[in-house]
């Protein structure tokens, strides 16, 4: 059985949706000084490789802590979809019909982690957000948001290009059907085509959402 860590790395000033609480991983206690070593960790819930809740969009969506443990435990199908254009819609037609639980979409935009074009990644239309939800899919993804990115397209705005959708409707679909979202996994490629993903969260009282350790095992 293999095992592969799908998670990125929390550290101090790492990347995060823009207008989120920045992190810090600071030493607070030291060998040196007293004998034990403690460290000072500052960030938001969605933080990293983590998971959406309902309640992240959803006023009346459910939290962390009211999901059960089994929840996030997976059978995983992948989608490739790499080689797409900057801030390109995924459709319903890129996506697999199967019998899993959770779509794993490869856009490799993992690998623009740190940079700013990170920010441009490719999303789901509205389409395939409700194709997932028909499907019965949790979505997990290697980019940052399932939805687009804002980026204020230079111009110190944040409204959409014009041919994308507004707001958070991905999220919408996906969440107010309770399923889960996960973003900003990484490290997808030569994954098979089913595997299975375990990404435990934080338990988190009345928790939005929470960083995960994402792990593929497969045969």
């Amino acid at each position: 059985m293999h095992t592969r860590d799908l998670s990125h790395p929390i550290e101090s000033d790492m990347p995060v949706f823009p207008g989120d609480p920045g992190v810090s991983v600071e030493p607070h206690a030291t060998v040196d000084a007293d004998g034990y070593r403690v460290s000072a960790v500052e960030l938001g819930s969605h933080t990293g490789t983590h998971v959406d809740a309902p309640s992240h969009t959803e006023a009346d969506g459910r939290a962390i802590d009211d999901l059960d443990v089994d929840r996030f435990a997976f059978d995983a199908v992948l989608a490739d979809c790499t080689g797409l254009a900057p801030r390109t819609a995924i459709g319903p037609e890129d996506l697999p019909a199967t019998d899993a639980d959770l779509l794993v979409v490869h856009t490799g935009w993992d690998e623009y982690w740190g940079e700013d074009a990170y920010l441009d990644h490719p999303f789901l239309s509205p389409d395939a957000a409700a194709f997932c939800v028909e499907q019965g899919y949790d979505v997990a993804v290697d980019a940052l948001n399932v939805d687009p990115t804002p980026t204020g397209e230079g111009d110190g705005s944040d409204e959409p290009a014009e041919d994308e959708p507004d707001g958070f409707q991905a999220h919408h679909a996906l969440l107010g059907a309770d399923r889960l979202i996960f973003e900003n996994l990484t490290d997808l490629s030569g994954l098979p085509d089913r595997f299975e993903v375990l990404a435990f969260p934080l338990r988190l009282r009345a928790g939005d959402g929470s960083p995960v350790r994402a792990v593929a095992r497969y045969g």
